[in-house]
């Protein structure tokens, strides 16, 4: 980032997509190897993972309604619900194991996309070599932060579904008013969860370079977002309405686009997973610019050489996390 300190906190929603851009252009090779080595995997994993559930979804369906045409208690009947019950415990599998293996990707893929922007901001060399170096050294903080996330986004949503069904059994009222509030309810949790989400986003980037992490984490990127909120939304709702659009796209075109012909929905999914590894790779850099936003708004300076000492630690056998006196030092003038 070229940009002097005091001048990020004016960037806008257009300006943080510019100097993301800018950061992705500037260090092709580097992010080019990233991508391939665990944003690839995690977006194979994310796209693949619907082509399987919906076959592994289909035989159930279909022996499940030969279940219901054959006599209770035949052999015929035991052995369909023999598969039946096999065939569930094998698509429950195979959604821990993609659930799993999301994750880690995904904590990897912030590890090293958050240390590659950190090196750029101290002025350092950062090769592809050294980041997978430092990765597995960081994503453990990560881990612990995303377990903290889950209990609140769990939270949250138990606290929704209560609310919900509260409003709704309180109020004698029509249809149309039941109707009514349920739609506000309904747009006033996904404001909170997206809210939430860009908590979580921020908490990441702060557990990499602070040596903080779990719900202290998400409390300094909840101070830190203040200010910001309005523009973090609004870039964040457009990167999640890319992702609905294009797995809506490979639902219909892949997934489900059996009269296309095989040739045809290979060339589909290609074109979808090459978006995705650009709009993955985009939101992650992206995520990291705004942690240096939401720092410059509130006027925290970041010590470079500090940061940059920090960074140098990664590199020996132990890791000394980056501690928030060195990332907050002083406050600078506007």
């Amino acid at each position: 980032m070229d940009r002097e300190p005091e001048e990020l906190q004016f960037l806008g929603a257009f300006g943080i997509y510019k100097e993301a851009y800018k950061i992705i252009f500037s260090l092709r090779k580097i992010f080019s190897q990233i991508t391939l080595a665990l944003i690839l995997p995690m977006s194979l994993i994310f796209l693949i993972h619907k082509e399987i559930s919906n076959a592994l979804f289909r035989k159930i369906l279909i022996n499940e309604s030969n279940l219901d045409q054959t006599i209770v208690g035949s052999p015929k009947y035991n052995k369909l619900s023999h598969l039946i019950s096999t065939e569930l415990i094998t698509l429950w599998l195979f959604k821990v194991a993609y659930f799993t293996f999301l994750l880690i990707f995904s904590l990897l893929s912030t590890s090293a996309v958050v240390y590659t922007i950190a090196c750029i901001y101290t002025g350092k060399e950062a090769t592809f070599k050294k980041v997978m170096s430092v990765v597995p050294k960081v994503w453990k903080r990560l881990m612990v932060t995303f377990l903290w996330t889950f209990l609140a986004f769990s939270a949250y949503n138990i606290a929704a579904v209560i609310v919900l069904f509260a409003a709704l059994l309180s109020v004698n009222s029509t249809y149309d008013a039941d109707l009514v509030i349920g739609i506000v309810l309904v747009i006033a949790y996904l404001l909170g969860f997206v809210y939430l989400s860009l908590i979580w986003h921020l908490a990441c980037v702060v557990s990499v370079l602070e040596d903080i992490r779990g719900i202290e984490a998400m409390n300094k990127s909840k101070g830190l977002i203040r200010g910001k909120t309005g523009v973090a939304m609004i870039i964040f709702s457009k990167l999640a309405f890319s992702v609905f659009v294009l797995q809506f796209a490979f639902q219909r075109l892949v997934v489900d686009g059996w009269s296309l012909g095989v040739v045809d929905r290979v060339g589909y999914g290609i074109i979808c997973l090459l978006v995705l590894l650009k709009l993955v790779l985009f939101a992650l850099v992206i995520q990291t610019v705004l942690y240096f936003v939401c720092k410059s708004y509130h006027h925290e300076g970041i010590d470079k050489s500090a940061l940059s000492d920090h960074l140098d630690v990664y590199q020996l056998g132990e890791y000394v996390p980056l501690k928030a006196k060195d990332v907050q030092l002083e406050q600078f003038e506007v």
